[in-house]
């Protein structure tokens, strides 16, 4: 004893209005899936710390005032590429101009 697919149906129609789900009887990709999943955004904007003020931020935002800010690493830094550069140790200059491609 078999019970008719459109009492089935009807079955299924009135579950799913009941548990606020999709109904689908024909199975169709509808992607409802990925759609009921969380936001991917707010925990990937969650897992980078927030950017933090630097010192060059400063000084590019106040340079009209002319304020003297001294930033130590910056000038660490730069004297530490000099003494480099004193030893013959630095990076290499840059190309100034394209290969020149000539056949013979």
């Amino acid at each position: 004893m078999s019970v008719p697919r459109a009492r089935m149906l009807e079955l299924v129609k009135a579950q799913c209005q009941l548990f606020s789900t999709t109904f689908n009887p024909e199975g169709v990709r509808t992607g409802n899936k990925i759609l009921r999943q969380r936001l991917k955004g707010p925990a990937l904007a969650a897992y980078y710390p927030r950017k933090i003020i630097t010192i060059r931020d400063f000084q590019k935002e106040f340079a009209p005032l002319d304020l003297m800010i001294d930033d130590e690493v910056e000038d660490d830094r730069l004297e530490h590429i000099a003494a480099l550069k004193a030893r013959g140790k630095g990076a290499p200059k840059k190309k100034n101009s394209a290969p020149d491609f000539k056949k013979k």
